[in-house]
């Protein structure tokens, strides 16, 4: 691997910038932006793949048929293992998995607060602070997003033994989020997540959101199964987003996760409410949850961005390729996201997920602060040129092709691999003998 001219290629969403090279299919190194990922359960990467056999059908309930549900359930016997510093571990060995893959910012949407049952840490933050030190420890921002989850359903049922883990009143949760913000630098902000509308009774949203600042971001769950879909028609008399639009204030501050199920006035009234919609392609197909209605959303002028969710997959051009390639199974047609403005399909998505972070995140976008270096002399990008390497670096193949990542100006992945792997890698595999120990 030959090192980087002096001179460099840099693409932003206006195009390309710097010298080009004098023969057009011999490039120069080329900087595109860091990605940010939108939506990441970060002690969900120790379970990926464990969840892959046919689960017992429970008939009569939502477990009838492998799905969401009863993944949910592998998941929750999975969550009640985890300690402060196997979260750490864990977190710490996803978060150089993103920084290797090209992601510089991670939205945390952390509902794993409390200790097995429902007991109360001595430092009611320390789950929270164990994510914050390994984002900080890895060089990775973070949008730590703690979760309210209150409820197991619309109809306000408590929560089972397994989620009081995640549960709060009111008053803990905006003590919770008090107590985070002292920890905010230029590298961390705090926000808040309310779980899902199932989780988070009407009265308590409203207070919640009274109680934030006035630039707070505000991420939740919504409308990824038909089956929540359901239950809020028929407890609440409206579908979740079009009773999220009709009961919030909802602008540029709000993330609404998947988004999946939705009627065309929902699509229309989210675009034009300036929320970003954050689509998790890979966690998505996974879970059996549906496909998202990109073209008619990009048609209404949505925002929208990316999230790896349950990390069964930690590359952000595989959620780019999924989103593209979804909805040319679901069509029978191909190139869905491109148009006449900008006919590549990788440029396209590239600027969807450039446009929407600072939003999302809450933090600033500058690729001279936060940038990815492709390795041009990869054999998948030989001959590229400025018209087609954002394509082929998408599509072109599994091979990851970001040999350096910057994050606020420093250095934290060098020839493909994060300056601390193997110390980080250690502790990960200690932490998952822990967490499988019988």
């Amino acid at each position: 691997m030959t090192e980087p001219r002096d001179t460099l290629r840099t693409w932003q969403p206006d195009g390309w910038h710097g010298a080009a090279a004098e023969d057009a299919h011999a490039p120069l190194p080329c900087r595109v932006p860091g990605i940010a990922n939108l939506h990441s359960h970060a002690f969900q990467r120790a379970m990926a793949g464990m969840a892959e056999c046919r689960s017992p059908a429970i008939p009569g309930t939502r477990a009838e048929h492998d799905s969401f549900w009863t993944w949910r359930e592998t998941m929750y016997r999975f969550a009640g293992r985890f300690t402060p510093d196997t979260l750490y571990a864990v977190a710490a060995q996803l978060y150089a998995e993103m920084l290797e893959a090209g992601y510089t910012s991670v939205c945390e949407f952390h509902y794993l607060h409390h200790a097995p049952g429902g007991r109360r840490y001595d430092d009611p933050a320390a789950m929270s602070r164990a994510l914050l030190r390994a984002a900080r420890d890895t060089g990775l921002r973070i949008t730590l997003l703690p979760v309210l989850y209150m409820t197991g359903g619309f109809d306000g049922r408590a929560l089972g033994e397994r989620q009081q883990r995640f549960g709060h009143d009111v008053d803990g949760y905006l003590r919770l989020l008090d107590s985070l913000r002292g920890e905010q630098d230029d590298t961390v902000r705090v926000g808040c997540a309310l779980h899902s509308l199932r989780a988070v009774p009407p009265d308590a949203m409203r207070t919640v959101l009274a109680a934030l600042p006035a630039d707070g971001r505000v991420h939740i769950h919504i409308a990824e199964q038909m089956a929540e879909v359901e239950e809020c028609i028929a407890l609440r008399g409206a579908r979740p987003v079009q009773w999220l639009l009709e009961n919030a204030a909802v602008d540029r501050r709000w993330t609404l996760v998947h988004a999946t199920h939705l009627a065309g006035s929902e699509v229309l009234g989210i675009a034009h409410s300036g929320a970003t919609v954050a689509i998790c392609p890979t966690t998505e197909a996974n879970l059996g949850d549906g496909l998202f209605p990109l073209r008619e959303y990009l048609d209404a002028g949505g925002r929208w961005g990316i999230g790896s969710d349950s990390h069964i997959s930690v590359s952000p051009v595989e959620e780019l390729r999924w989103l593209e390639y979804g909805q040319r199974l679901a069509t029978q047609r191909r190139n869905i996201a491109a148009d006449a403005r900008v006919p590549s399909v990788g440029e396209t998505l590239l600027r969807g997920v450039v446009a929407s972070a600072a939003d999302s995140t809450g933090q600033a976008v500058d690729i001279a602060a936060d940038s990815l270096l492709l390795d041009t002399d990869a054999p998948l990008l030989a001959g590229a040129t400025d018209l087609d390497a954002i394509d082929r670096w998408i599509f072109a193949g599994n091979r990851n092709l970001v040999r350096e990542t910057v994050v606020a100006g420093k250095r934290v992945v060098e020839g493909g691999r994060h300056v601390a792997a193997d110390a980080i890698a250690a502790g990960y595999r200690n932490a998952i003998r822990e967490l499988l120990r019988d």
